[in-house]
Formats: structure tokens, C-alpha cells, sequence
């Protein structure tokens, strides 16, 4: 079993509802078992400011599904919670990041491990740290150690996980 580390995000509808029912899916796929979900964190959005605040965490699995496989079924969760990919850094009912899989480091088409700005996003960083402060991102350190770089970031722990 590998240890994965998915991202969570949300600022359309109920953000906190689709986090809880994003959890649920993925505690219930195939070959994998949900073993961690950080607090929940309000955070501004990036990119695009016109738009509502984030909901944000992290959840920790344990999985025997590949990498490919993994992203592809947090897709799906994605799709079955009304997901629609309309420009880069759109508002959306829901966001699934595969962030981290074991200390994998993997580039191909349309699949890179580390996610590739988790590094520089106190909304990744402040709940990966909270569950798993010792998660090492390859090529960048310790997640706990991390956070020192996005202290400037807006970020703020709004419930337990």
C-alpha cells in the first residue's frame, strides 16, 4: 500500500459540504482506505481574485491503486460533484490535487508528482503540515518545514478534521 496525500478544495455552493461528501468518495474507493483528513482552511483564491474564498484540506490515504489510477478516480469524484473546468483558476464545487505519493517523483502527461505549486500555497501546505509534518516533497523538503515560505499567504484554520 502506498501513501497518497490528496488536496481538497471547494468556493462554489457548500464548500464544507462538498469537502465532507469529497472525503466520503474517497474513502470508499477501490483498494484504498481514507487514514487522515486535516481541519478545514479558508484561503484567498489564487490567480483569479474575483471570485468567493476556498475551503481547503487535505486527506491521507492508503491505496494500492497507481498513481494514474488514483488521479483518474479523484477526476471522476471531481465530475460526480458537478466539476466544471471552464478557464484556469475558476471558481469550482470542488477540486482534487493528488499532491504527494509516497516520495514518488513522476512527470508524464497529464500527471506530475509532487503537484507541481504545493510547495508555494499555504492552502496545501498549512493542512498537509497539521496531518503529516514530516511528508517530504521531493526536491523541496519537509511540508512542516515549508511553511516558512508562505507565512505572507492568507490562510486560516476554520474547523477540525
Amino acid at each position: 500500500m502506498a501513501r497518497a496525500y490528496i488536496g481538497l478544495g471547494a468556493n462554489l455552493g457548500d464548500p464544507v459540504a462538498q469537502l465532507s461528501a469529497a472525503l466520503d468518495a474517497l474513502g470508499r474507493l477501490p483498494h484504498t482506505r481514507l487514514v487522515g483528513a486535516s481541519s478545514l482552511y479558508r484561503s484567498a483564491p489564487v490567480g483569479n481574485a474575483a471570485q468567493p474564498d476556498f475551503v481547503n484540506a487535505v486527506a491521507a490515504l492508503e491505496t494500492a491503486l497507481s498513481p494514474r489510477e488514483l488521479l483518474g478516480a479523484c477526476l471522476g469524484i471531481e465530475r460526480d460533484h458537478g466539476r466544471v473546468r471552464s478557464f484556469a483558476n475558476a471558481p469550482r464545487t470542488l477540486d482534487l490535487d493528488l499532491l504527494l505519493y509516497d516520495e514518488c517523483v513522476v512527470d508524464e502527461p497529464g500527471l506530475r508528482i509532487p503537484h507541481p505549486r504545493m510547495h508555494g500555497r499555504a492552502f496545501v501546505l498549512a493542512p498537509l503540515a497539521e496531518i503529516a509534518p514530516a511528508a517530504v516533497v521531493p526536491g523541496h523538503g519537509r511540508a512542516a518545514d515549508l511553511l516558512a515560505g508562505v507565512r505572507h499567504q492568507r490562510v486560516e484554520r476554520i474547523a477540525r478534521g
